[in-house]
């Protein structure tokens, strides 16, 4: 079974920084390409980054510059630099596996809220 374990948000205000982590298990981490997803009330989740197994980033336009994607195989941790928040970020932060989630068969942790006050 994926688990998947989100930690590090909170409540700052804009202009502010946290850093997300995740740590995976069961799957062969250092294979996989990892993804940060988010999801606000009444939105669509939506893919917010994503690094390959040999370190390779992509970004969604909203958060290109600002935020960034990196992993640690060794830990099978996968983490998210949040810089210069805006209030649009405020969400609930969750990583997860691409090739999983295109399936359409995903479970998805608890995630981690992340809110950014005006």
């Amino acid at each position: 079974q994926v688990k998947l374990v989100e930690s590090g948000g909170g409540l700052v205000q804009a202009g502010g920084s946290l850093r997300l982590s995740c740590v995976a298990s069961g799957i062969i981490f250092s294979i996989d390409d990892m993804g940060w997803y988010r999801q606000a009330p009444g939105k669509q989740r939506e893919l917010v980054a994503s690094i390959t197994s040999l370190g390779s980033t992509n970004y969604a336009d909203s958060v290109l510059g600002r935020f960034t994607i990196s992993r640690d195989n060794a830990k099978n941790a996968v983490y998210l630099q949040m810089n210069s928040l805006i209030p649009d970020d405020t969400a609930v932060y969750y990583c997860n596996v691409p090739r999983i989630v295109s399936t359409g068969f995903v479970s998805w942790g608890q995630g981690t809220q992340v809110t950014v006050s005006s």
